[in-house]
């Protein structure tokens, strides 16, 4: 039975002077620490005898900015599935800065009824869903090699809970899936035989600014190696 492995990556650093929950906004590029670490993700898969054969991203333009480096160091382009997109948050355009507590602002609260759904933006199990044909439909295009999946932190971070049967509801702060990280999911034919997470850029992630949430894991492996 072949092997397969589909990479879910998260994209990089985002310019965002601002402090703004950009959700699906358009016109959000990455900062030049966010270039820098897609292209240390290149590097790193492209020297570390990895197989991409596919690379897919979410239309947003800094997952396509993210994706560049990887499609251009094998020889591919960058294919934008909708699928694969951030997800809908009705904070979006939001302007946070570094004061996250203002979202706990009285005015928001009705926005807070259900947060198992979540009732303030795209329902978790909808998320998964969308996430779960795309990596399928890439493991069966990649078959025996490897695919490049360049998403978002929540979209990402939801589908590893389910893949590992955990709650989807969670802290945001304890997210797992840093700017640049990688989620490997290894299969072998269509079953989920593996899952790891790494951090090629983790040298990069200890400078970033990033109104988002979620944990770094500074992973020894970085910058160069992988599972």
């Amino acid at each position: 039975m072949s092997r397969t492995t589909v990479h879910l990556l998260r994209h990089g650093e985002v310019h965002n002077p601002d402090g703004v929950l950009y959700g699906r906004l358009p016109g959000f590029r990455l900062s030049d620490r966010g270039q820098a670490m897609a292209s240390r993700v290149a590097k790193v898969l492209h020297e570390g005898d990895h197989d991409i054969r596919l690379v897919l991203a979410s239309p947003l333009q800094r997952a396509q900015e993210t994706a560049a480096p990887t499609a251009a160091a094998f020889g591919l382009t960058v294919a934008a599935d909708p699928r694969l997109i951030e997800a809908d948050n009705d904070f979006e355009g939001t302007r946070v800065a570094r004061d996250r507590a203002s979202l706990a602002s009285p005015k928001y609260w009705p926005r807070y009824v259900n947060p198992l759904r979540p009732s303030w933006g795209e329902p978790y199990r909808d998320q998964v869903e969308r996430m779960r044909a795309t990596i399928a439909d890439a493991r069966a295009a990649a078959e025996g090699g490897e695919a490049l999946l360049v998403s978002h932190q929540l979209p990402i971070w939801v589908t590893r809970l389910f893949l590992e049967r955990r709650p989807l509801w969670h802290d945001p702060r304890r997210r797992q899936c840093a700017l640049a990280s990688l989620t490997s999911l290894t299969f072998s034919g269509s079953r989920l035989v593996g899952l790891a997470y790494w951090e090629p850029a983790a040298d990069l992630v200890s400078q970033a600014r990033d109104v988002l949430p979620g944990t770094s894991a500074a992973s020894p492996l970085a910058p160069g190696g992988a599972p």
